[in-house]
C-alpha cells in the first residue's frame, strides 16, 4: 500500500435530523479484508506484544519483504506537490533516510529519554521523516506509574508533538512551555515566530530548520542529513511507552495534551486502514489533511494518479460536487472514498454517488482515539449515521447515571474500559489529572459527544456536550478564539458557536457585545478588523467567519453564557 501525501485525525459533527430520512437504499461495496461486518467485529482479535515499534516491526520489516522480493514494487511513500514535483521512496530508502534522521536527533541534538521534539512543518517529505525517527530514537527507558485505570507510561524514546503550520508565536509559545519540548523542528515560514519566543522556553535547546538557506541558531536538516550516517539500531520500545502527545482544542481553558503510546496509535490505527479504509498492498491512498489546494488540483490528482483510495474532510467532496466535476476528469483507480472530520450532507454524498459510482463511507472518532465508529464495506450506508462500532470497541449509550440506554433514547456515546481497556485509546490528559478522571464513568469512558443506536445497530451523533467546533477538519475551542476577540479595544465581551456553512460543514460566528464608545462606529469595518485581530492573535482558520453584534448575551443565573441557546439559533434557521 502506497500512501500519497498527508494525515489526518478523525473527529465528527452533528447533521440536522431533516437530512437523516433522505438516504436511500445504497448498495454495498465488497471488502477486501473481511467478509461482512459481523464477522469483522466477532473474530477480530489482536495480541498485544510486550514490545513493539511500528518502525522497527513493520516499516523494516516491509524492506525485508522488498529486498525479498515478496512485495509490489510499487512505493511505500509518495509526495506530490501543486508544481508537479513528486518524491517517491521505496521502504528501504524511507529507512535509510529515518534513521539519518533518527541519529541527527541523538546526536546533534543530543536528546535523552523522554525528550519531546515538536514538529510544525508543512505536509513534505520531512514531516514524515520526523515522525518515523522518532520511533527510531534509541534512548534510555524508565518507568512512571499511572493513575489507576490508565496503565503505566513508560518514557524510553523522544516524543513526537505534531503541530499546523498555522500557529502563531503565540500558540508556539504556550505548546513549547507546557510540553516542555527539548527541540523544534519546522521552516523558513514559522522559524521567525519560534525565534521571537525561543528565550522564554527554558527546556528548548535545539532547533531545527528544513530549508535551502542557513539561519543563525538552527540547524540546516538538509545539509545535516547529506552527512549524517544510516547506521542505527531501532530502540526497542513496550507497546504502553509514550509515541505522541497531541494538542486539542477545549471549551475552557487553553489546549490540553493527550498522549498515545506505540499500541494505542502504533497498533490501533491498523484498525483504520485494515478494515475502514480496507487497504491491499496494491492501494495507492491519497488522505488529504487540509483544503489548501485548490478543487482543480484534487480532481487533477486523482485522475492523473493511480489513486485507489481517497480518504479526505467532507469539505473537498462538497467544492467537488458544486463544481460539478468537470466532465474531462476520469477517475479510473479509484475503488473507495472515506469521509471524516465533519458531518457530509447526504445530497453530497448522493451527487458524488451519481458522478462517480462510488459510496462515501463516513468514519467518527476523537484525537484521543481511532476509529470508533464507521460505515464499512459490506453493509447498507445510512447517510448521516456515523455507522456501527469499529471492532476496536464496545460503544454504548449511557445515561447520566452510566446505565445502558435502549436503541432510540438520546445519551452520552460512551466506550467500555472495564475490565478489559481498548488498546486503540489514548493513555491521559499530560499533566492533567482531573481532566482524565473527568473521563470516567463508572467503566466506560465518555467522548463528551451525546447520541443515539438506532433498532439497527447504527449509531447517530445528536449534539457535542461541549462547545468544540469542526470547521473544515479543525478542532476549534471557543475559549481560544474568545480569549483573542477581548483583547480587541472595542469589544466588551464576546461568545463563540458554531455556525452551519455549505462549504466548511460549519464555521466560527461570534456574538459581540461592544464597548460603548464604539458602537457609532461603522460596523462593517469593524467586523473586518476584528477578524485580522483574531487571524493576527492566534492561528487564522480560528477567526470568526461570521460576526453579528448584540447588546447583551444570554446567560444563567450564576452568570454563564448560554452559549446553546446561541448555538440552537444559528442551527434551527437553516
Amino acid at each position: 500500500m502506497v500512501m500519497l501525501l498527508r494525515a489526518r485525525c478523525f473527529h465528527r459533527l452533528a447533521i440536522p435530523d431533516p437530512m437523516r430520512i433522505l438516504y436511500k437504499d445504497y448498495r454495498t461495496a465488497i471488502p477486501q479484508n473481511f467478509s461482512n461486518y459481523e464477522s469483522m467485529k466477532q473474530d477480530f482479535k489482536i495480541e498485544i506484544p510486550e514490545y513493539f515499534n511500528f518502525a522497527k516491526d513493520v516499516l523494516d520489516q516491509w524492506t525485508n519483504m522488498e529486498k525479498a522480493g515478496k512485495r509490489l514494487s510499487n512505493p511505500a511513500f509518495w509526495w506530490i506537490d501543486g508544481n508537479g514535483e513528486e518524491v517517491r521512496w521505496s521502504f528501504e530508502e524511507l529507512g535509510s533516510l529515518s534513521r539519518k534522521f533518527a541519529n541527527i536527533l541523538t546526536e546533534a541534538c543530543s536528546l535523552q529519554r523522554g525528550d519531546r521534539v515538536m514538529v510544525i512543518l508543512p505536509k513534505i517529505p520531512e514531516w514524515w521523516l520526523a515522525n518515523v525517527a522518532c520511533l527510531r530514537t534509541e534512548t534510555e527507558s524508565e518507568a512512571r506509574r499511572g493513575d489507576g485505570l490508565f496503565e503505566a507510561q513508560v518514557y524510553g524514546r523522544t516524543v513526537l508533538i505534531p503541530g499546523t503550520t498555522q500557529l502563531t508565536s503565540k500558540d508556539i509559545l504556550y505548546r513549547l512551555q507546557s510540553s516542555k519540548a527539548k527541540c523544534i523542528i519546522t521552516d523558513d515560514a514559522l522559524a521567525p515566530a519560534v525565534d521571537t519566543v525561543a528565550a522564554k522556553c527554558e527546556n528548548l535547546h535545539s532547533k531545527l530548520i528544513v530549508s535551502q538557506h542557513s539561519r543563525e541558531g538552527w540547524g540546516n536538516l538538509k545539509e545535516m542529513m547529506k552527512y549524517a550516517s544510516d547506521c542505527h539500531t531501532c530502540v526497542d520500545t513496550k507497546h504502553n511507552e509514550m509515541m505522541a502527545i497531541y494538542f486539542t482544542s477545549g471549551t475552557t481553558g487553553p489546549p490540553k495534551m493527550i498522549g498515545h503510546t506505540h499500541s494505542s496509535f502504533g497498533l490501533g490505527l491498523s484498525v483504520n486502514g485494515r478494515f475502514w479504509l480496507d487497504l491491499v498492498a496494491s492501494d495507492v491512498m491519497w488522505n488529504t489533511s487540509d483544503t489548501g489546494w485548490a478543487k482543480s488540483a484534487w480532481s487533477s490528482t486523482l485522475s492523473q494518479f493511480p489513486i485507489s483510495v481517497f480518504c479526505s474532510a467532507p469539505t473537498a467532496y462538497r467544492m467537488l460536487v458544486q463544481n460539478d466535476l468537470n466532465r474531462s476528469y476520469k477517475f479510473n483507480s479509484l475503488k473507495h472514498c472515506v469521509s471524516a472530520g465533519e458531518p457530509i450532507n447526504p445530497e453530497v454524498m448522493e451527487q458524488w454517488r451519481k458522478k462517480t459510482g462510488l459510496d462515501i463511507y463516513e468514519g467518527y472518532g476523537q484525537t484521543e482515539t481511532v476509529l470508533i465508529c464507521g460505515n464499512f464495506k459490506g453493509m447498507r450506508i445510512k447517510p448521516g449515521s456515523m455507522g456501527k462500532p469499529s471492532p476496536a470497541f464496545d460503544v454504548k449509550i449511557l445515561d447520566e447515571n452510566g446505565a445502558i440506554l435502549p436503541p432510540g433514547q438520546e445519551g452520552d456515546i460512551a466506550l467500555q474500559v472495564l475490565p478489559d481497556r481498548p488498546f486503540g485509546l489514548f493513555t491521559h490528559y499530560v499533566d492533567n489529572p482531573s481532566k482524565t478522571a473527568s473521563t470516567l464513568r463508572g467503566n466506560f469512558y465518555i467522548t463528551g459527544d451525546r447520541g443515539y443506536v438506532d433498532e439497527d445497530g447504527y449509531f447517530w451523533f445528536v449534539a457535542r456536550s461541549d462547545d468544540i467546533i469542526l470547521s473544515s477538519g479543525y478542532r476549534i475551542g471557543p475559549f481560544e478564539v474568545e480569549s483573542a476577540l477581548i483583547e480587541h479595544p472595542s469589544i466588551a465581551e464576546s461568545a463563540v458557536v458554531s455556525s452551519p456553512d455549505p462549504i466548511r460543514g460549519e464555521v466560527v460566528k461570534a456574538f459581540i457585545v461592544l464597548n460603548p464608545d464604539y458602537k457609532s462606529h461603522d460596523q462593517e469595518q469593524l467586523k473586518k478588523e476584528i477578524q485580522e485581530h483574531v487571524k493576527k492573535t492566534t492561528a487564522p482558520y480560528k477567526y470568526p467567519r461570521k460576526v453579528e453584534f448584540i447588546e447583551e448575551l444570554p446567560k444563567t443565573v450564576s452568570g454563564k453564557v448560554k452559549r446553546n441557546e446561541l448555538r440552537k439559533k444559528e442551527w434551527t434557521t437553516i
